[in-house]
């Protein structure tokens, strides 16, 4: 169960990170990342940041990238919180498919569905 303190924490680190990736994406024509929720260990050392990836055919490449400049986006992180935390956590990322999950039943629901006259 998540407490209070953790649950701030997670929603203060997910608004500053979709703000980042706003900025930095700004650069990169036709690509979207959104962070959709994020999680925070009970001792807040870790934060497991879930990404929502537009277009999903360059999510992995975008995942990867960002994976290896996980230090720079904590320390822009870190400056951004400084005055409401005192340590940043440890920045991990993950793919967050529950879209590409529901389009695939909306896709399969469609096809069985019998035609109207």
């Amino acid at each position: 169960m998540e407490t209070t303190r953790q649950a701030k924490i997670s929603r203060l680190i997910q608004k500053e990170l979709s703000e980042i990736f706003r900025l930095e994406t700004a650069q990169m024509r036709g690509t979207l990342v959104s962070v959709s929720q994020v999680r925070v260990s009970p001792d807040l050392s870790i934060a497991r940041a879930y990404l929502s990836i537009f277009p999903s055919d360059r999510a992995q490449a975008v995942l990867e990238n960002l994976e290896r400049q996980a230090k720079t986006i904590r320390y822009e992180l870190a400056q951004r919180v400084r005055h409401q935390l005192r340590k940043t956590p440890e920045l991990y990322f993950h793919l967050d498919d529950s879209l590409d999950y529901i389009e695939n039943i909306d896709h399969l629901l469609a096809k069985d569905a019998p035609a109207e006259k």
